[in-house]
């Protein structure tokens, strides 16, 4: 068959090659280089073969360690647990896809990536690929579906990650094992592979997954069960001793034994008189077990530091305000989760989406927001004090804070409504006389007020002027000279004191008469 070279680049440089991507190539069988079927190493770890593991992943064979990998979260309960809390924060998030701009064609290509979201596959190939957190990397192969007018998975099939291995030369480009080269693996078909490598460390991928940080205390916390499960063997029973004279026959002893054998399960047992059976009361052994107990509890507090990044929520119970503050870590946590999430999703799924049906360039951006926790009793508290002071909010934002959908339409609707204010008490006619007379009063009193207090200020101003006024009458000799002398001395008189005065008169009878409308109201 005939390669069929396309105008466009996989991230390799290379044209990409149609007939691959409806094929299936990375499956694995019975048989081959690719096998379905492993055996354990878990089975008694010792500290040298646990070694042994670890360094040849680091030199690039990692098959026992993605083997023991595998293993640790089927024996270990609480490294699944808490790796199985971590992977399902991750894909639980609901991803978002954002078109380019809004352009028409931006548009149309972003609705058809939100189609492929859509597909029932597509969840459970985002969880698939949280089992790189674990082992540092996990691989979905796309098997493209072309029998319609457009390029799009038809499945996404999760790979054994011991189906490949990362390139000796940098240790960062993964290959997928095949028969064509065994050693080395063959590189990857573009556009042809999803790959997830999140960053949860620095250095090579494959030294980077949660199971080599965890994989010394598996073994010691295995090491731990397996004494604790000895002693509670020796020392949770009584010992059963079995007593014969010296005349007692082969046949007799062997009696007794089997009497003893099972006396542990049956609790009856039936032995000649001449024989006896004491239990004797285990040794003294307080502590002994609380010790097995302690050191198994103080490697699962290890293994959750290093998973959730805390131990609040995982192994010790404490007060809320603390179960916040580590809830806040696990939440920085997912968000670099989420992030790496997303750049292999936009790089290994919607690019190649893109340029197989649009041509390359008008990418549209794939989101996986974390959702920041709401404190929803400060936010009412909040609201309360300053929408009254005049703060304006938009409904549909805080209902999206609360996650509460847009109330139905319609009459036969029934919704939760504020409750309508009381109104005032209404008042009896005498009340009413009454409360006008006072007011009336209270404004009389509060006009002789403002009266007197303008006269107390004004008066040593006008007094001035009117004493200006009766020197220039004293010394003239007519009318015509007291007219005449009017206007100079008008120009000589302090007119701004008396203005100063007025301004502050027509103050405070502002606010008094703002006093007054609000009487009026409250009435």
């Amino acid at each position: 068959m005939a390669t069929v070279k396309s105008k466009i680049l996989g991230p390799d440089g290379e044209p990409i090659q149609y007939e691959v991507l409806d094929r299936e190539i990375s499956a694995g069988g019975m048989a081959g280089i690719r096998q379905v079927w492993h055996t354990g190493v878990a089975a008694g770890l010792t500290p040298p073969r646990l070694a042994a593991i670890l360094e040849g992943a680091a030199a690039g064979n990692a098959y026992d360690y993605l083997t023991l990998a595998e293993e640790m979260e089927e024996r270990d309960l609480h490294y699944a647990s808490v790796l199985g809390t971590r992977k399902l924060a991750l894909s639980g998030l609901d991803i978002q896809v954002d078109a380019l701009s809004d352009d028409a064609q931006d548009v149309k290509i972003a609705d058809a990536v939100r189609e492929v979201i859509a597909m029932p596959d597509f969840g459970e190939m985002v969880f698939d690929l949280t089992d790189a957190l674990g082992k540092g990397y996990s691989v979905a192969e796309i098997i493209w579906d072309r029998t319609g007018k457009v390029w799009k998975p038809g499945r996404l099939e999760h790979r054994d990650p011991r189906f490949f291995r990362f390139d000796q030369a940098t240790g960062r480009q993964l290959r997928l094992l095949d028969e064509a080269d065994p050693a080395n693996g063959i590189a990857l078909a573009p556009y042809k592979f999803i790959v997830h490598l999140p960053k949860l460390r620095s250095g090579l991928p494959v030294r980077g997954g949660l199971a080599r940080l965890a994989a010394v205390g598996y073994m010691c916390k295995a090491w731990t069960w397996k004494d604790w499960m000895a002693f509670a063997d020796i020392f949770g029973l009584p010992m059963r001793v079995g007593t014969y004279g010296n005349g007692a026959k082969e046949e007799d002893i062997a009696r007794l034994m089997a009497a003893v054998a099972n006396l542990g399960s049956d609790a009856a047992a039936v032995i000649h008189e001449t024989t006896k059976i004491t239990f004797e009361a285990a040794p003294n052994t307080t502590g002994a077990s609380d010790f097995f107990e302690k050191l198994a509890t103080w490697w699962d507090k290890q293994v959750s530091k290093g998973v959730l990044g805390q131990t609040m929520t995982a192994d010790d119970g404490a007060s809320l305000s603390q179960a916040k503050v580590h809830n806040d870590v696990r939440l920085d946590l997912l968000k670099a989760d989420a992030k790496a999430l997303e750049n292999t999703l936009n790089r290994d799924l919607v690019r190649p989406f893109v340029d197989l049906n649009f041509g390359p360039g008008r990418y549209p951006i794939l989101r996986v927001p974390v959702p920041e926790p709401e404190d929803t009793k400060l936010l009412v508290d909040s609201l309360e004090k300053l929408v009254p002071m005049g703060l304006e909010v938009e409904q549909s934002v805080i209902r999206d804070k609360l996650g509460l959908p847009d109330p139905a339409t319609g009459k036969d609707v029934k919704l939760l409504r504020a409750p309508a204010a009381t109104p005032p008490p209404v008042a009896t006619p005498a009340e009413t006389t009454e409360r006008a007379e006072n007011r009336e009063r209270n404004m009389a009193d509060r006009e002789d007020q403002l009266a007197a207090l303008l006269g107390e200020s004004a008066d040593p101003v006008v007094q001035e002027w009117v004493e200006q006024i009766r020197q220039l009458v004293d010394t003239a000799d007519s009318l015509e000279a007291v007219r005449d002398g009017l206007l100079p001395l008008l120009a000589s008189m302090d007119g701004d004191r008396f203005a100063g005065v007025m301004q502050h008169a027509l103050a405070v009878a502002g606010v008094a008469g703002m006093f007054d409308a609000l009487e009026d109201s409250r009435a």
